[in-house]
């Protein structure tokens, strides 16, 4: 996959790894103490939090898909950026981020902070890689539903790798969006700080695995055009000695 995954492997173990080291400290509580108590959480439904960036940013993630769904038919940099057909694969990958990481949620036991004894609620914590066992709360909440929202477009990130000042603009543009939506619901108690970044880090891959996908999938493709074609050039027998090349080429081209 070295000609086509969107970055290097070394790349993909130190994010890994970082995530992995962060869910090995007792990180999570630490942060969320910093917003909530035995009372709850001050931002749980402050307009800063919920109403400007939660929402705010949802609706930012649609408009988001309704630019790429306009880009399919006015493509931004026609001449040098991707091809229609890289923008419409680019465009599923992130529908697809945004409908497979959700999927994952509403299958956890993993409740939010806000539903926790310690801030007010009911449910004991449990690491979210105690598979099958409940604590005691609704579940439901690991990885982040909402930091999927920004991180799904990681894939225009990849899409546009060939043109290094736009990757570079979209690039800043989601780790803006997906780490201020992030804050706002490590604020409000609704996600711990390893639920957003889990997401991020499964919309980047799954995403990246479709641009990989994609791309091994149209190298094959213009491989089998290429022996098509030569094949094709090889059909033809030689015109026999001392015959009329017209003629010749009339009779070959004859089924």
């Amino acid at each position: 996959m070295k000609a086509v995954w969107p970055t290097g492997w070394r790349a993909w173990a130190w994010a890994l790894a970082l995530v992995l080291a962060w869910d090995a400290t007792s990180g999570d509580l630490v942060v969320a103490r910093l917003f909530g108590d035995a009372g709850g959480f001050a931002a749980r439904n402050a307009f800063w939090s919920e109403q400007l960036l939660h929402n705010g940013l949802r609706w930012l993630s649609g408009a988001a898909v309704v630019w790429m769904l306009f880009d399919l038919w006015r493509p931004l940099r026609p001449h040098d950026g991707p091809t229609r057909g890289e923008r419409a694969w680019a465009l599923a990958g992130t529908v697809l981020a945004l409908l497979v990481v959700p999927a994952l949620k509403s299958q956890s036991t993993t409740s939010c902070p806000w539903s926790l004894s310690e801030f007010g609620g009911v449910a004991a914590w449990m690491s979210h890689w105690d598979w099958g066992r409940n604590d005691g709360g609704p579940g439901h909440c690991f990885p982040s539903g909402h930091a999927v929202g920004s991180f799904a477009f990681f894939g225009l990130v990849w899409l546009w790798r060939g043109v290094p000042q736009v990757q570079r603009r979209i690039l800043l543009a989601v780790l803006a969006a997906g780490l201020l939506g992030s804050l706002a619901q490590w604020a409000r108690g609704a996600h711990f700080v390893s639920h957003s970044l889990w997401a991020a880090l499964a919309c980047a891959a799954l995403t990246a695995a479709w641009q990989a996908l994609g791309a091994r999938w149209r190298q094959r493709r213009a491989a089998a055009g290429g022996l098509s074609a030569a094949s094709t050039d090889r059909a033809a027998p030689p015109p026999p000695a001392g015959a009329p090349v017209r003629a010749w080429a009339s009779d070959a081209a004859t089924p």
